[in-house]
């Protein structure tokens, strides 16, 4: 995950895709998702900056994991 996200940050940066410097989030985690809402996943991504006005990343995940029992992983 983590040279993905390197490089993925390297390329946003180099072909300045947005203002200013390109970061993602320290931390990350991972899920599958049903074929059935790939729909509102792609609605959910494409709609993210707008939604993270209202609701950080934080406070989403943190609902996320306390919702379906995920601990956080040190390691």
């Amino acid at each position: 995950m983590q040279l993905i996200k390197g490089e993925s940050s390297f390329w946003i940066n180099r072909n300045k895709l947005v203002q200013g410097k390109f970061r993602w989030a320290d931390d990350f985690y991972a899920v599958s998702v049903s074929e059935s809402q790939i729909e509102k996943v792609r609605l959910y991504i494409r709609n993210q900056e707008e939604h993270h006005r209202k609701r950080s990343w934080e406070e989403e995940c943190g609902e996320f994991m306390q919702k379906y029992g995920f601990t956080k992983s040190l390691g």
